[in-house]
C-alpha cells in the first residue's frame, strides 16, 4: 500500500499535469478572446477578464480532477466543494495579483500589449497551477484516515 501512494505521486502530478493543460487552453483562451473582442489596459477591466477566465478553468479542473486525478479520496461531498472554492479563490488570488502586477512590470519596461499580457498569464497560470496542486492533494482531496 505504502508502495502504491509512493508511485500515485508523480502519476497524479502527472495527470494533473494534462487536465491544467488543457485548462491553461481555456484561461489564456478566454482571456485572449476578451481581449481581442474588448481591448482595454483599464486594471480592474483586466482583473474582471483575468477572473471570468480563470474561473471557467477552475470549474473544468473541479470536474476532471474529481474523477480522473483524485478519485480514490474524492467523495464529491459538499466539504471537498467548499474546500475546492476556497482552494480556487486563493489561487485566483495568486493568479490575479502576479498577472497584474507582471502586466504593469512589462508595460514599464515597453514590452507590447499582447506579448505582455501572455507572458504575464503564463506565469500566473504556472504559479496558481502549482499552488494548486498542493492545496487540492492535501487539503481538498485528502484522504481521510
Amino acid at each position: 500500500m505504502k508502495r502504491d501512494k509512493k508511485r500515485r505521486g508523480p502519476f497524479q502530478f502527472m495527470q494533473f499535469s494534462v487536465i491544467g493543460a488543457a485548462n491553461a487552453g481555456i484561461d489564456i483562451g478566454t482571456l485572449n478572446l476578451l481581449l481581442l473582442l474588448f481591448p482595454t489596459e483599464d486594471r480592474m477591466v483586466l482583473a474582471a477578464f483575468n477572473t471570468i477566465a480563470y474561473s471557467l478553468a477552475v470549474a473544468n479542473s473541479y470536474f476532471w480532477n474529481a474523477y480522473i486525478t483524485f478519485r480514490h479520496a474524492s467523495e464529491k461531498s459538499n466539504r471537498q466543494r467548499i474546500a475546492f472554492i476556497l482552494q480556487g479563490l486563493v489561487s485566483l488570488g495568486i493568479n490575479n495579483l502576479v498577472f497584474l502586477g507582471l502586466s504593469e512590470l512589462f508595460q514599464m519596461i515597453g514590452v507590447p500589449r499582447w506579448i505582455r499580457y501572455n507572458l504575464a498569464k503564463g506565469t500566473a497560470m504556472f504559479l496558481s497551477f502549482t499552488a494548486s496542486f498542493f492545496m487540492i492533494k492535501y487539503f481538498v482531496f485528502k484522504k481521510k484516515a
